[in-house]
């Protein structure tokens, strides 16, 4: 994949994280994913695992401002997302997946109903709360499912949210 066919597919990643549509990445988009997760599964914002999820979404933030947010304003454009990422990413995507650990290891929690591992169900359903066309979830939440075991692990999780920032698809 050249520079400009990268920076495009990375542009398209732009959009999931610009959950209310102002054209910027900002702290809000993240406390709006937590809640909006919160909502789905029937979670109390107040709850241990409520306030994990909004800590992880606020730790999630502060390392997507400290790639990407260049001028300091608080919020993410655009084209501060697509340097940002090309820059610091694109060798290295684990280490994104590393600033979202917090988050996502809190998702896990509330997700992951029995703990024995999220099931390819309730990813979708998570996917789907985060933007993901419902139609186009399912395929990705099986996807998680390395090892074909039924249950999604918090590493699955991990590498897969990697993966989705080094593939060629839009």
């Amino acid at each position: 994949m050249d520079s400009a066919e990268y920076e495009g597919k990375i542009a398209s990643r732009f959009a999931a994280f610009d959950q209310d549509g102002s054209g910027y990445i900002d702290r809000e988009d993240f406390s709006g994913a937590a809640a909006a997760l919160l909502a789905e599964f029937g979670t109390t914002a107040r709850s241990d695992k409520g306030q994990a999820l909004y800590s992880g979404a606020e730790a999630f933030w502060q390392g997507m401002a400290g790639i990407a947010d260049v001028d300091g304003d608080q919020r993410v454009s655009r084209q501060e997302f697509v340097t940002g990422a090309v820059k610091r990413l694109r060798d290295n995507p684990r280490r994104f997946a590393e600033i979202a650990r917090p988050f996502l290891h809190a998702l896990i929690a509330i997700v992951d109903e029995d703990g024995a591992g999220v099931t390819p169900k309730a990813a979708e359903r998570a996917l789907r709360v985060l933007g993901v066309a419902p139609e186009s979830a399912a395929a990705p939440a099986a996807r998680l499912d390395g090892d074909g075991d039924g249950r999604i692990h918090e590493e699955e999780i991990l590498a897969g949210f990697a993966a989705y920032y080094v593939t060629p698809e839009p």
